[in-house]
């Protein structure tokens, strides 16, 4: 564990008043990363994701300075979440009902900070306390870093999904199931 490291959570209420820092830290992150990753449209997804019911962010810092964060929500039974999803995916996968699924929506880490335990502090942190069975979240399919990182941690890809935003990429959706139910590689 990184000396100094600290984690707290945070729910809607409370992030509000270090939005600007998030934001910041996100443009850090994805600097480069082209309209997709723009100040604009990560606001806007911010301030949506944070009005879902049981939102939870846990940010981590070393020494005072934001290093990282992770935030995530339960998914509703009328999710938009699994738009976009390519077949095959496994019979009643995106069935939801507030209980199912938590979705991490985003984990990232400062450049500087990176490969030092912090994203799994902040994984093993939020999605440990999860009380849904399973966890999904979307990854680049060519960002070799995360993925490894993910599999290591005992997500599975299921398949890929296509957000219904303007310009989204595709992603691998992968899950992580805490109970003893495992879905099939896609």
């Amino acid at each position: 564990m990184i000396e100094g490291l600290q984690l707290r959570h945070y729910n809607a209420d409370e992030a509000n008043g270090i939005l600007d820092q998030l934001v910041e830290l996100y443009l850090e992150v994805y600097a480069g990363g082209g309209e997709f990753y723009s100040e604009d449209r990560y606001r806007r997804q911010l301030d949506l994701h944070m009005q879902r019911a049981g939102w939870e962010m846990v940010t981590a810092t070393v020494n005072g300075a934001s290093v990282g964060y992770i935030y995530g929500f339960p998914l509703p039974p009328e999710t938009r979440w699994w738009e976009g999803i390519h077949e095959p995916a496994p019979p009643g996968f995106t069935e939801e009902d507030g209980k199912r699924t938590f979705a991490l929506s985003e984990l990232l880490v400062h450049p500087n900070w990176r490969r030092q335990g912090v994203a799994r502090a902040l994984h093993d942190d939020l999605v440990g306390r999860r009380a849904e069975p399973r966890t999904t979240l979307l990854a680049h399919p060519d960002n070799v870093t995360a993925q490894t990182a993910y599999r290591s941690w005992g997500w599975v890809k299921i398949t890929k999904l296509r957000p219904n935003w303007e310009n989204a990429p595709i992603f691998d959706v992968l899950v992580l199931d805490a109970g003893s139910h495992t879905y099939s590689n896609g």
